[in-house]
């Protein structure tokens, strides 16, 4: 039997080469690479060919979505597996977005860990198990087949679309806080609720949508 090549991207060294250890052990599995960077993994990769590519959510000194982004561009032969500690609902779908095919929680079991690396190997998109089942694991599975997610029926609320509006307008959420006379955070946890409900992933389709039909519904009522 054909193992599966995978390429391990963390930079925690206790986590990277505790699952070295682990993996070398399986017999259908073949660790071909680890590194505790991004930096340098591209010749590497070309190289080694990896099947699968393990990558950490929150790379220190990288962006993890872009180099997820580098990945499936320069290598879309393979799959990339985001390792987190928390499923996000909005950082799960900028990653899909990205081409990621699968993400496990790092306080996963092994055998979890096992199933998803060989389901993502046969082509299968595997997302945390908190979320399958889910509205947004079902926004996902769209959004993997078509791209984009078109939601006509989306209801804001009047705070909601003054957010929207003022994100159209350009302001951070800094700006915006002070603007509404309100916290950062309480901006950011509307932003968050905003991309899920519109299935948007940056402020920039946030922003695009603002003068859509979607985000101009008559705003519901706080």
């Amino acid at each position: 039997m054909r193992k599966i090549r995978l390429l391990l991207i963390e930079d925690n060294r206790l986590l990277r080469e505790g699952l070295t250890e682990m993996i070398k052990k399986q017999r259908g599995l073949d660790l071909v690479g680890a590194s505790e960077k991004f930096e340098g993994v591209l010749p590497k990769a070309q190289e080694l060919k990896p099947q699968v590519v393990l990558l950490d959510q929150c790379l220190q000194d990288q962006n993890s979505l872009h180099v997820a982004q580098i990945i499936t561009k320069e290598f879309p032969e393979a799959k990339v597996i985001v390792m987190g500690l928390i499923p996000v609902k909005a950082d799960v779908m900028e990653f899909v977005k990205a081409g990621a095919s699968g993400f496990i929680l790092k306080d996963a079991t092994f055998d979890d860990f096992l199933k998803t690396i060989r389901s993502v190997a046969q082509g299968g998109k595997v997302l945390p198990l908190a979320l399958t089942g889910s509205l947004f694991s079902q926004i996902v599975e769209v959004a993997v087949r078509n791209g984009k997610v078109q939601l006509n029926d989306v209801r804001i609320t009047k705070r909601e679309h003054e957010i929207v509006d003022l994100i159209s307008e350009g302001l951070s959420n800094k700006e915006i806080a002070q603007r509404l006379h309100v916290s950062t955070y309480t901006v950011k946890s509307h932003v968050h609720m905003i991309l899920e409900k519109l299935a948007l992933h940056t402020r920039l389709q946030v922003a695009a949508h603002g003068h859509s039909k979607a985000a101009h519904h008559p705003p519901m009522d706080d």
